[in-house]
């Protein structure tokens, strides 16, 4: 399966959930499931500012693909960004750099966040971009 066959399998199977509270939960508990980081890598350096919330993010390079894992203070903002994190993670530097598309829109989650819910999504998206980009 390719990285942007993955992706699409990631959002079919959420979009499966007609009611859009119920797809959230969904992302919610399957971050739930997902150990947290290691303290040593909660660092200031890993950690995405323009988040409200404690969010970090970090990335490698395997293969000629981006791998990123994640943790937040709060089980809702978790789950959101371990989903985009799972979203980007396979795919090449390239293709995460060009990419515009927010997997979160596309499920149809924004219009149930906040603001700064939202805002905060595009910092964790726009830290996931430049990871890769360092990582081309």
């Amino acid at each position: 399966m390719t990285p942007t066959d993955r992706q699409q399998q990631l959002l079919d199977d959420l979009l499966f959930i007609e009611d859009a509270q119920e797809r959230l939960g969904a992302v919610v508990d399957k971050a739930k499931r997902l150990p947290p980081l290691p303290a040593a890598d909660k660092t200031e350096p890993n950690r995405v500012t323009g988040c409200i919330s404690q969010v970090w993010v970090l990335g490698e390079l395997r293969d000629g693909h981006c791998f990123f894992r994640c943790d937040a203070d709060g089980p809702l903002v978790k789950g959101l960004v371990a989903f985009l994190c799972e979203f980007y993670s396979g795919a090449t530097p390239a293709a995460i750099t060009a990419g515009t598309a927010d997997p979160i829109e596309s499920l149809g989650l924004l219009r149930n966040l906040s603001p700064t819910r939202v805002n905060g999504l595009a910092a964790v998206r726009a830290r996931i971009r430049e990871l890769a980009q360092t990582m081309n």
